[in-house]
């Protein structure tokens, strides 16, 4: 077990890169705008929303290279990618080059919500799964608690503080890159590959006092099965159901306003009152609120389930994104907004953020789990990119309380999904869930 903690912890840093990218820039946003004098919709759209598009780009064909050449070495490729973005945004002159740059790293991002949790499912045991899967959402809200932290620290370092700001994400990404080589190969994709000699290696590592012949009999399927599902697709009648269940759990991740608040965080607070100095430092509690819940969550998801988290947080959406509606409607001003905001990051947390990449990572079959995993990411990141991206927009026309009253409602709409269509998945071992849970969906 020391050893898959290991090399899951090793894989999910990955989403400490993804968490440090996503929200680093929320320190460079007004600074940008001003440096270049671009318009609200350039700003939305293109410097600030390049890296998200590239997310997408990244999770519609990140499941090629996933399914292609392995876990492990797209694994490697995304740091180099995290590494190649740091230090060619921070040196970039114009918004342009800018773009590009953060768009790289957006690669990197859409393949590691593919890669990494694919390659954690299939190395962890079904007891632990949810456990070290959420190992990768962990690494998400350090990666936004140390760029929070790093930006505020960042703050008076003269004219080029956003440079220092972006660019220091290059040395977490080389160490990481140095670090997922270390990893072995997922046995389960060396066994779809029939590469079975060396995942009968791997196996023995991961499974010392287990039969590695039976074992490898129940991973492996037989060969004529697996002929016939190289030529299936997800979009198959049979799989509509986790294909469904993908896209709605994407879909309700973003329509929380989780991304296009992680974005803004400092202006959302200036909207509300809060000076600049105490906008970034609240952005900080953000960033710790968020670790301490996703550590909740992590304990909780193989104690208490995916859907429970998934209700609770669901609950505490409702409640929080209300009240922010509710706070800007009525103009309140000072700490009420950031206490409804922490109560917002916290619901996350234990909910979404820690179910999200646990859950689409276990509901394909082990031969479409990557493809599955490339649909629910697209669906998530498309969103992610066009939602952040009107926010500026946004709050200058139809304004913040309108905003946050949509977010509201969406979450309604989940807690409907999560009471009348999500199923429970702890404790089941893939194979198990393929052959029970969702095929008396078809």
């Amino acid at each position: 077990m020391n050893k898959i903690l290991l090399w899951s912890l090793s894989a999910a840093l990955a989403g400490f890169l993804f968490g440090f990218d996503t929200v680093v820039i929320s320190g460079a946003d007004k600074k940008l705008q001003e440096l270049w004098h671009t318009s609200d919709a350039f700003h939305g759209a293109v410097v600030m929303a390049m890296a998200l598009w590239g997310t997408v780009a990244g999770a519609i064909f990140g499941g090629i290279p996933t399914n292609k050449i392995g876990r492990k070495k797209t694994l490697i490729w995304i740091g180099f990618l995290f590494l190649v973005s740091a230090v060619g945004s921070a040196l970039a002159n114009d918004p342009w080059t800018f773009a590009v740059f953060r768009f790289l790293g957006g690669l990197g991002i859409g393949a590691s919500t593919i890669a990494a949790p694919a390659y954690v499912s299939e190395i962890a045991p079904a007891k632990d799964r949810g456990r070290l899967v959420s190992l990768y959402q962990f690494n998400i809200v350090l990666g936004i608690l140390i760029a929070f932290l790093s930006n505020y620290l960042l703050r008076d370092a003269g004219e080029n503080a956003w440079r220092w700001m972006i660019g220091v994400m290059a040395f977490p990404a080389f160490l990481y890159t140095i670090i997922v080589f270390t990893i072995p190969e997922s046995p389960r994709w060396l066994l779809s590959k029939s590469r079975n000699e060396e995942a009968r290696m791997v196996l023995e590592k991961i499974n010392p006092n287990e039969k590695i012949e039976d074992l490898m009999e129940e991973l492996h399927p037989l060969e004529n099965e697996n002929q016939h599902e190289k030529s299936e697709t997800i979009f198959l009648k049979k799989y509509r159901y986790p294909l469904i269940l993908a896209f709605l759990i994407a879909l309700f991740n973003q329509f929380s306003g989780i991304n296009a608040f992680l974005y803004y965080a400092p202006r959302i607070f200036a909207e509300a009152g809060l000076e600049e100095s105490a906008a970034l430092m609240s952005s900080v509690g953000i960033g710790i609120t968020n670790l301490v819940f996703t550590l909740i969550g992590v304990a909780l998801i193989d104690v208490l389930g995916r859907k429970v988290l998934m209700f609770i947080g669901s609950i505490g959406y409702i409640i929080s994104l209300g009240l922010v509606s509710i706070a800007f409607f009525l103009k309140w001003q000072g700490i009420q907004v950031p206490v409804f905001l922490f109560l917002f990051i916290a619901s996350h947390a234990i909910g979404q953020g820690a179910v999200i990449w646990v859950f689409i990572s276990e509901i394909f079959p082990n031969h479409l789990r990557a493809s599955g995993q490339a649909f629910g990411s697209s669906t998530h990141w498309v969103l992610a990119a066009i939602i952040p991206s009107m926010i500026p927009f946004l709050f200058s026309t139809i304004g913040a309380g309108v905003v946050f009253l949509i977010f509201t409602v969406m979450m309604v709409f989940q807690l409907l999904f999560v009471i009348f269509m999500m199923p429970e998945t702890k404790g089941k071992s893939l194979e198990e869930l393929q052959k029970t849970v969702f095929k008396t969906h078809i």
